[in-house]
């Protein structure tokens, strides 16, 4: 009998420890990477062969070979081991930590960066995540690694001016190299071995696919958001730490900001991811936080000679920042069609990726040529050509993602079948996929009659 997950049922044991495992792997990492952001600019600054260029170059450069490799390595953990994958990157995220932390020079630095943005294992942690969940879980258990994304950013940028002001910009590298370490431990140990390597649509880039999700306007202008913030957010960070010390209060100290800022600022935009999701607002809420990224940047430009400016339009800017950070994958899972979702995923980071590094090179070069008033002007030029963008995207559909079997159905019975689905009420999309023996559906579970799939199924 064909059946349906239920969407009641609660995560297996098994089914948690590959979440929180992989969860943990995702922290460590990227709770190094973020350590960086906030003091990075300051310490470099210092190096011998230092420019303003280079240290902006050195920001980004991770981006760059992390967009190059993070779907390469996603599809060779399609056709190895997902955990040899994973270790392999891991290594040379550690190898680039080491190579950074014995540098003495800026190119070392950068060298090392570039290394680190090696070590592109997101697309194979979640390819290995979903052969460890059950797709009415999946979605709860790539969340749970969004959330652990979220919580590492927030401790990161508070411990980075911490442990920079008492062991130096080497001595945050020599601790992401512990902290990738450990990620392999877990990886060797704690993580689930799975039972056979499959590929999941909803997780994976199929290459096949790149041609219908790029033909997609509204998913190419979710791309293009996701890389005008990180490109913001990348070009901002050059010279924030720098105006923040140049306003008086020194590098040790900047946790004192950011530590209220990010936590201020998240309860802020809470109200607003309820309204834009159960009040179906997304869109209005969406382009909000976009105006609201360019009002800070533009307060960037007047204010950014004073302390208390900075402080104001930086938790200005983690507001707007924090809130499309929240939705945006939201939007681009409500975009894509479910067996196209993975694709659409790897596209949406690897122009997050870019932007970065594209963030950390513009930002670093304005800078040197122009000052800091430059790379505010560009950051909110580049919000305001988003805004223009996001005005032509439509509405979201409020749906989610749901999979059924077809072990027992037919491929000639697919129309049918397929007929009989969108006659339910809730039902919006079907995607039939015989060689997986899998339906992936597009639901609305505010109106989904779920005892009438459950009848219908039985008669399958």
């Amino acid at each position: 009998m064909t059946q349906v997950q239920d969407i009641t049922s609660p995560m297996t044991a098994m089914e948690k420890r590959a979440t929180v495992s992989l969860a943990s792997i995702y922290a460590l990492r990227m709770l190094g990477l973020f350590m960086l952001l906030p003091v990075l600019s300051l310490f470099t600054e210092q190096m011998p062969g230092s420019t303003p260029k280079l240290v902006g170059l050195t920001m980004g450069i991770y981006g760059l070979t992390q967009a190059v490799l993070q779907i390469p390595f996603g599809l060779l953990s399609d056709r190895f081991s997902r955990k040899s994958i994973i270790i392999i990157g891991l290594v040379l995220f550690v190898f680039g930590s080491v190579v950074a932390a014995l540098s003495t020079d800026i190119y070392g630095v950068l060298i090392g960066r570039a290394l680190q943005g090696c070590g592109a294992v997101s697309a194979a942690v979640m390819a290995l995540l979903a052969d460890l969940t059950q797709e009415v879980h999946r979605t709860k258990a790539m969340a749970t690694i969004g959330a652990s994304i979220g919580v590492s950013f927030g401790v990161a940028i508070t411990l980075g001016p911490i442990i920079a002001d008492h062991f130096g910009i080497s001595g945050i590298f020599w601790m992401i190299a512990i902290l990738a370490a450990l990620a392999i431990l877990v990886v060797l140990f704690v993580v689930p071995n799975p039972q056979k390597i499959t590929t999941h649509r909803e997780a994976e880039y199929i290459p096949s696919e790149l041609g219908t999700v790029i033909k997609n306007p509204d998913l190419l202008r979710l791309n293009y958001g996701i890389f005008a913030l990180h490109l913001i957010l990348m070009a901002s960070f050059v010279v924030v730490p720098l105006l923040m010390r140049d306003a008086g209060l020194q590098g040790g100290s900047h946790w004192m900001v950011y530590l209220p800022v990010l936590i201020t600022s998240m309860a802020m935009i809470i109200p607003f991811v309820i309204i834009a999701e159960k009040k179906r607002q997304m869109k209005k809420v969406f382009l909000g936080a976009i105006a609201v990224l360019m009002i800070a940047n533009c307060g960037f430009v007047l204010f950014h000679g004073q302390l208390i400016g900075l402080i104001a339009c930086l938790w200005l800017f983690f507001c707007g920042f924090n809130l499309l950070e929240a939705t945006l994958p939201s939007l681009i899972s409500k975009t894509a069609p479910g067996d196209l979702k993975g694709t659409a995923m790897g596209i949406y980071s690897s122009a997050q990726f870019i932007g970065a590094f594209l963030g950390g090179a513009s930002g670093g070069w304005l800078y040197g040529e122009f000052g800091a008033t430059a790379v505010f002007v560009f950051s909110a030029a580049i919000a305001a050509s988003w805004i223009l963008i996001a005005l032509f995207m439509s509405p979201p559909r409020y749906v989610a993602n749901l999979l059924l079997s077809l072990e027992q159905v037919k491929p000639e019975q697919a129309a049918e079948f397929s007929k009989q689905l969108l006659a339910i009420n809730g039902v919006e999309e079907v995607r039939m996929h015989f060689e997986e023996k899998a339906a992936y559906l597009k639901v609305d579970n505010q109106k989904l009659d779920k005892n009438q799939l459950g009848l219908f199924l039985k008669q399958w």
